[in-house]
């Protein structure tokens, strides 16, 4: 049970310590186009790793990603580096892209030659159009994206609050891409088996009131956390890490997860069974036809 992490900038040792806290892993290799900054994350994690589950965590390169179950790669430029914080821009996160397939185009080859098993997890932003890179550069389709997980769980989130309940009793997901053109499922969003639109209507509110607020806080959630700590890391950790025990563990889990669709012809997020080999069933939710169009 081996994790190659390629990118140690703060959202690679966001999902390095969220990995070695949860015990995602038995061993994880920590990369860099800095080898220095790779071996210095990686002997940081060490000294802690007596009071986590047992993990052993190093610095490596390409050679040592051979029997990795998993490669993440967080490697690229980030919304802040990369003009991505204006909430009028509708491209968003897509401004990122040019800059980051050159980055995804170096890398992944390397990778697939290195460990030919393991399945590739997209980290950087924009998440889905970089895995459809990532799929072409390694040559094979053991590639996803976070794509709308992190979304999903900050949609929980928001409706949690909104209703003072915790998040985990809250049943709400996000698919299409990872970015301003999102799809919220409202429609089947639940709490405790009951509709959020009937809970909604209880409270004397109008959908469209709650529907705009949390989408909002959604939708901008980077930005709004850019604007106070220069980098959104810690949700995207926890949930790489995550994804990662899904896979190594084969645990089927269903999550709203980023992989080709043949259908639509690119990657997006549709809720999945994730297991070793990545993605091995997508469900498509019922849709209004203008929704669907915008898949």
């Amino acid at each position: 049970m081996k994790i190659g992490i390629i990118g140690a900038g703060r959202v690679g040792c966001a999902c390095a310590l969220a990995a070695v806290t949860r015990g995602s892993a038995r061993k994880i290799v920590i990369m860099d186009r800095t080898r220095k900054r790779a071996r210095a994350v990686a002997t940081d994690l060490r000294y802690g790793t007596p009071l986590c589950p047992k993990t052993t965590v190093v610095d490596g390169d390409y050679e040592d990603l051979v029997d990795a179950g998993l490669v993440m790669i967080t490697a690229g430029i980030n919304e802040k580096a990369g003009g991505a914080t204006d909430r009028s821009d509708p491209q968003g996160r897509l401004r990122l892209f040019d800059k980051n397939a050159e980055i995804y185009r170096d890398i992944v080859p390397k990778v697939a030659r290195a460990a030919p098993g393991a399945v590739i997890l997209v980290v950087t932003d924009p998440p889905d159009p970089l895995a459809d890179i990532a799929r072409a550069s390694a040559g094979h389709d053991r590639v996803l994206s976070t794509g709308t997980f992190l979304d999903s769980l900050r949609f929980r989130v928001y409706l949690a609050e909104h209703f003072e309940v915790d998040a985990n009793q809250v049943e709400a997901q996000v698919i299409g891409e990872h970015g301003v053109s999102q799809i919220f499922l409202w429609s089947t969003a639940r709490i405790a088996g009951v509709p959020v639109s009937k809970l909604i209507k209880e409270r004397g509110e109008t959908l469209d009131a709650v529907r705009k607020q949390v989408e909002d806080n959604v939708r901008y959630a980077n930005i709004t956390i850019i604007e106070g700590n220069d980098a959104s890391q810690f949700g995207i950790g926890i949930v790489s890490a995550r994804i990662a025990e899904m896979i190594l563990r084969d645990e089927r889990a269903v999550v709203p997860i980023g992989s080709y669709h043949e259908k639509f012809g690119v990657t997006l997020s549709l809720p999945s069974i994730v297991g070793r080999g990545g993605v091995i069933r997508s469900f498509e939710p019922e849709m209004s036809r203008a929704r669907k169009s915008r898949l």
